[in-house]
C-alpha cells in the first residue's frame, strides 16, 4: 500500500482533464508503477439478485504516467467465500480517463440475502477482497444497519468507523456530507489540501484525500453503502440552483455538475444516476423482502430556496409561502405514490436535514432553522398531513447534517397535545464534524423544554445502530469519547424503540 501523502498527490495528478482521452484505445494491460487500487473498493445499492461493485484506479504519484490518458479494462470476480475459490460471477468493465478511471459494475445474477466476497484486477494488479451483502427476497425477519453522515476531515479522525466494522450489518447509509468543500483551517487534526473546492479537479482531489482514511476504507470494503448527499458536496446550504457564495447561476450549475460527476464517479452507484450536466437522478428505492423498505432521498437538488434569509430566525411570511418544496415536485409525488402503495411492514425515509420542527430559542420567543424542515413549513406540513391522513406502514425517518444526536416524534402541530403522531424521526451526529462534542451543550438544554416532541438529544460524536423485526425498530446511539485521536473507545449512550402498529417512539 502507498502512504496517505502518495494518495492525496495521486489525486492530484489523476484529477487533470485530458481533451484528448476520449480514445478508443484500451489498455488491457497497463502498466502501474503503484497500488491502482489505493482509493480502495466499494459496494452498494444491494438487490435481491445483485450489488454495484466500485473502485476508482489511481495514478502513479510522482509523475504523469501512460495509462492516465487510456481506457483501462479492469476484471472483477464475485465468490461464494473469502478465499475467492468459489467464484460465482465473472466480468469486465472499462474504467474511462473521463469517468476518473471509476468502475461501476452492476452484477447481478446473485442469489437473496447472502454474503459474497469480491475483487478487481488491472493489469497484473489485483485489489483487496472486499464483502458484500445481497438484499433478502420475500419475508424476512431481521434487518442490522447502521446510518452516519458529517465526516470533516480536519475535525477529527474516523473512529466511530472502527467500531462500526465490528459490527454485525446487512447495510450502512450514509446522509450526506461524505466531504466539505471549504479550504484549510488552522487547528484542525489534518488539514485539506488546496482552497475552496470548484473544479471538477479540485472535488476529485477531495475525494482521494478523504478516501486516504483506512478506516472509511474499511467500513467500504466490508459492507455495501446506500448513500445520498447533503450540502457540502457542492456548496454549504446550496438550495437547488442558489448558492451560498456569491455566484451567478449559470458559475454555479457549472460547480454544480463538477461537484455532481466526482460524487458520482466517487461513490458505489449504478449508471441509472450517471449526471447529465447539473442533473443527478439519486433519489431511489431499496427493499429488503417484505421487512423493510428504503426511500432514499434529495433534499438539496430540488428545494425552494431557504426563507427569512437563512439561519436561526424568529417565524416569518416566507415559511408559509406557495410554492415550497423540500423534493421538487416528482420526487415528492414518487414519494408519496411509493409510500402510499408500500408492502413493507417498515418504511425508512433516508433524508438529510431534520425534519421534526425544533423551537431553537429557548425564551418567550421562537426561533427556526430555515435550512431544516422547520423553515419550510409549508413543506413540512403537507408532507405531515400525508402521513396522518395515508397511515403508510410503520414510517420512520433517519438524518444525518446537525452534527447531534436526536430522537423526536414528528406531528403537524408539535406543541399540541392533540395534534396526532404521524412517525418519528432519528437524527444521528457527525462521524468527526464539529470536533469531540459535548454530551449536552448549555444553549440546547435551553430550549429542550420548549420542544416536548424531543425524546434524547445528545452532541457527541458517532453512529446510530438500528435492528429492524417484525414487532420493533431498534435505534442504539453508539458515541465515541473522541475524534481527536486516533483511537477511542465507544459506549451506546441510548436505546429507543418503535413498536410495530405504534406511533410514537420510546426508550427501550
Amino acid at each position: 500500500m502507498i502512504t496517505r501523502r502518495e494518495i492525496i498527490r495521486s489525486g492530484s495528478w489523476l484529477g487533470l482533464t485530458y481533451p484528448w482521452a476520449r480514445s478508443s484505445f484500451l489498455a488491457a494491460a497497463p502498466s502501474f508503477t503503484a497500488n491502482p487500487f489505493a482509493c480502495g473498493i466499494a459496494s452498494g445499492d444491494p438487490l435481491p439478485d445483485g450489488v454495484v461493485l466500485w473502485t476508482r484506479l489511481m495514478g502513479e504519484p510522482s509523475r504523469e504516467s501512460a495509462w492516465a490518458r487510456e481506457n483501462i479494462e479492469v476484471r472483477w470476480e464475485v465468490a461464494e467465500d473469502e478465499a475467492m475459490k468459489k467464484v460465482v460471477k465473472r466480468g469486465r468493465v472499462i474504467a474511462a480517463p473521463e469517468q476518473a478511471h471509476s468502475v461501476h459494475a452492476d452484477v447481478r445474477g446473485l442469489r437473496p440475502g447472502r454474503w459474497y466476497w469480491y475483487r478487481f484486477k488491472a493489469g497484473s494488479e489485483t485489489s483487496a477482497v472486499g464483502r458484500t451483502r445481497t438484499a433478502p427476497s420475500g419475508a424476512n425477519d431481521r434487518l442490522r444497519f447502521a446510518f452516519a453522515s458529517c465526516q470533516h476531515f480536519e475535525s477529527g479522525y474516523y473512529t466511530a468507523y472502527q467500531h462500526m466494522v465490528k459490527e454485525d450489518l446487512d447495510l450502512v447509509v450514509h446522509l450526506g456530507d461524505y466531504i466539505y468543500e471549504g479550504g484549510p483551517r488552522p487547528g484542525g487534526v489534518r488539514q485539506h489540501v488546496g482552497a475552496e473546492i470548484v473544479s471538477l479537479s479540485d472535488y476529485r482531489n477531495r475525494y482521494a484525500l478523504y478516501r486516504s482514511d483506512a478506516d472509511l476504507r474499511e467500513a467500504h470494503r466490508l459492507f455495501p453503502f446506500a448513500v445520498t448527499w447533503d450540502d457540502h458536496e457542492v456548496d454549504n446550504n446550496y438550495a437547488g440552483d442558489i448558492p451560498e457564495d456569491k455566484q451567478t447561476r449559470t458559475a454555479f450549475l457549472e460547480r454544480r455538475a463538477n461537484a455532481y460527476q466526482a460524487y458520482y464517479e466517487a461513490m458505489p452507484l449504478r449508471r441509472t444516476s450517471m449526471p447529465q450536466g447539473s442533473k443527478m437522478q439519486l433519489y431511489r428505492r431499496l427493499g429488503f423482502g417484505s421487512l423493510a423498505e428504503f426511500f432514499v432521498l434529495d433534499t438539496r437538488q430540488y428545494r425552494s430556496d431557504q426563507p427569512c434569509g437563512d439561519g436561526d430566525k424568529p417565524p416569518c411570511a416566507e415559511m408559509t409561502k406557495e410554492p415550497q418544496t423540500m423534493f421538487g415536485d416528482a420526487q415528492e409525488n414518487w414519494l408519496t405514490a411509493g409510500l402510499a402503495g408500500s408492502r413493507a411492514k417498515w418504511n425508512i425515509l433516508a433524508n438529510q436535514v431534520m425534519m421534526a420542527k425544533i423551537d431553537r430559542d429557548g425564551t418567550a420567543g421562537e426561533r427556526y432553522p430555515m435550512d431544516q424542515w422547520s423553515g419550510y413549513e409549508t413543506a413540512r406540513v403537507r408532507f405531515m398531513r400525508f402521513l396522518a391522513e395515508k397511515k403508510p406502514s410503520n414510517p420512520v425517518v433517519i438524518t444525518g447534517d446537525v452534527h447531534s444526536n436526536w430522537v423526536c416524534d414528528l406531528k403537524e402541530k408539535f406543541r399540541d397535545a392533540g395534534s396526532p403522531v404521524v412517525a418519528s424521526e432519528f437524527t444521528g451526529t457527525s462521524i468527526s464534524s464539529g470536533g469531540n462534542g459535548v454530551p449536552v451543550p448549555e444553549r440546547t438544554a435551553a430550549y429542550l423544554g420548549d420542544n416536548p416532541q424531543i425524546k434524547f438529544f445528545n452532541a457527541q460524536r458517532g453512529y446510530v445502530s438500528c435492528e429492524v423485526t417484525r414487532e420493533r425498530f431498534r435505534a442504539d446511539y453508539r458515541i465515541v469519547e473522541t475524534v481527536t485521536e486516533k483511537q477511542s473507545p465507544i459506549s451506546t449512550k441510548a436505546s429507543y424503540v418503535i413498536e410495530d402498529g405504534v406511533r410514537g417512539v420510546k426508550k427501550a
